[in-house]
């Protein structure tokens, strides 16, 4: 005769239908030494501390979780990414059925960390720019007559534009737009207004020609009615009547050629505060840059006078008062002028820079992204600098950045990766911009002191790091602090986008 079943199985069919037989499971007359307050705020499973006893509420529960045993093949379980904390625990009972031990649970949890900084980001970028209003439709075929003049004279004044504060009602609101009247000589690429919304590029969202109102005072022209000596006829400004205006609903206050110029004392009294802030100025620059290139629109123009800074929504006050103290609320910038990527093949300023282009290997691009970013760090730092000091045949040496702060040695070493006269050996704007993430967020260079740099060692730095900033995030929120700003939304990208290998070749171009 065959045995009978072997014990351990039979003891598994008991468990199983032990849930079914709740209420004599546990018995209510029983004291128990721990307090009520212990057992009320778990509506599922067992306590968290005390014997293994369970309410009421779990046999429902185990009940459905038998019926959904069930059917089980139906529904698939959710991915990490899907999960948040209000995730049913039948979703959640699934998805911990398929881990695989402890290294399973760590994979899922951090997923669970990427996708949570993910949604940040996204959050965080709709209330610094601002939710995308349906406005283009509103706007067409209206011009001057439309618009309130908030302000006589322009709020900023770029290289090809001059910038007046406008309102427009829409939704019973007034919005508070930017005029963006073209100077005389220079256009508007039109392939910007098919750009989508980005953080760092300007957007626009009307465009018209008309003549400029009576009450606007252009720069050099008091008014429409220029001052002329007594007895001769009023002088009229020497502008044309008709000039063709942008509207944007970023609205500029400088550019970065005025905030470089008045920054010189800060640059002496607070160097490293004022270096990182170069550090996340250029960033925005460089991911403006990456944008605009996927997208195979145009080519931004990043000379410092057609750069613009727009201010972001307060930060919190204590924050506030420390950056006021400083003068280093830090600004959301925008590139606003753009090149046809084939008119990229722009005359030679000079003669030495077309010996060094037709000397190179490179196609002839005289001023790419690359050298234009390396000739912006030096201008940031108040580092003077030509042309032909970046490209100059006879010296490899570039001007000397003095070492104010930890970010002086780190930005002197990515503008000579990004002006190298060899262009096999230049950095790409990419490479750029990670290398400038790296100085603002780490890894640092004291990680490698007493640890070899490994891959390993890397990848748990990350993992760290994002844990840790999700932890602050949380305890922000806890006190008040407000929703992230500008810094702390490109902190979340870097930490959503990094590897361990992009670390790694980082890493080696920037502390070799």
């Amino acid at each position: 005769d065959p045995l009978p079943p072997p014990l351990p199985k039979k003891q598994l069919q008991r468990a199983e239908s032990l849930p079914e037989q709740g209420p004599s499971w546990l018995c209510h007359s029983d004291p128990t030494p721990w307090p009520r307050s212990t057992l009320l705020p778990h509506k599922e499973g067992t306590p968290s501390s005390g014997p293994p006893r369970a309410p009421k509420k779990p046999l429902a529960k185990s009940q459905s979780l038998g019926e959904a045993r069930s059917s089980r093949g139906g529904a698939p379980p959710p991915s990490p990414a899907e999960l948040t904390f209000g995730t049913g625990d039948a979703e959640l009972g699934r998805l911990l059925q398929g881990l695989e031990g402890q290294a399973g649970l760590c994979a899922a949890l951090l997923g669970c960390q990427v996708a949570g900084l993910a949604r940040l980001v996204a959050r965080t970028q709709e209330g610094l720019a601002g939710p995308p209003e349906p406005l283009e439709a509103e706007l067409a075929g209206k011009g001057w007559a439309a618009l309130s003049i908030l302000e006589r004279e322009p709020c900023c004044q770029s290289g090809d534009a001059w910038y007046f504060r406008v309102g427009f009602a829409f939704r019973q609101a007034r919005l508070v737009l930017a005029a963006k009247v073209l100077k005389p000589g220079c256009c508007s690429l039109r392939e910007q207004n098919f750009l989508g919304a980005h953080c760092s590029i300007q957007h626009l969202i009307g465009c018209f020609t008309d003549h400029l109102p009576g009450e606007l005072v252009l720069p050099g022209h008091p008014g429409r009615q220029g001052l002329s000596p007594p007895g001769e006829e009023p002088a009229r400004p020497a502008t044309p009547q008709v000039l063709q205006v942008l509207l944007s609903p970023d609205v500029p206050y400088q550019t970065l050629a005025g905030f470089v110029e008045g920054s010189r004392v800060l640059h002496r009294r607070s160097p490293g505060h004022y270096e990182r802030l170069a550090c996340l100025l250029l960033l925005q620059v460089c991911t403006g840059l990456e944008y605009l290139r996927v997208q195979n629109v145009g080519q931004g123009d990043i000379c410092p006078e057609n750069l613009l800074l727009v201010q972001c929504p307060c930060p919190p006050e204590s924050q506030q008062d420390k950056e006021a103290s400083l003068g280093l609320s830090l600004p959301r910038l925008l590139i606003s002028n753009f090149f046809k990527v084939k008119d990229k093949r722009r005359p030679c300023s000079t003669s030495q820079e077309q010996d060094w282009t037709e000397g190179s290997a490179a196609p002839p691009t005289p001023m790419a992204d690359e050298l234009n970013i390396g000739m912006l760090i030096y201008k940031i730092l108040h580092v003077d600098i030509s042309l032909e000091n970046a490209l100059d045949l006879r010296s490899n040496q570039l001007p000397e950045i003095p070492s104010l702060s930890i970010y002086s040695t780190g930005l002197k070493r990515l503008a000579m990766l990004l002006l190298h006269r060899d262009p096999c050996k230049r950095v790409s704007i990419k490479q750029a911009r990670s290398i400038l993430q790296v100085l603002l967020w780490g890894p640092r260079q004291e990680l490698f002191a007493k640890s070899k740099k490994t891959l390993v060692l890397l990848r748990s730095w990350v993992e760290m790091k994002r844990a840790l900033l999700l932890l602050k995030f949380a305890e922000k929120g806890a006190g008040a602090g407000g929703n992230p700003g500008l810094e702390e939304w490109l902190c979340c990208q870097y930490f959503v986008e990094v590897t361990e290998h992009m670390l790694y070749q980082v890493t080696q171009a920037l502390y070799m």
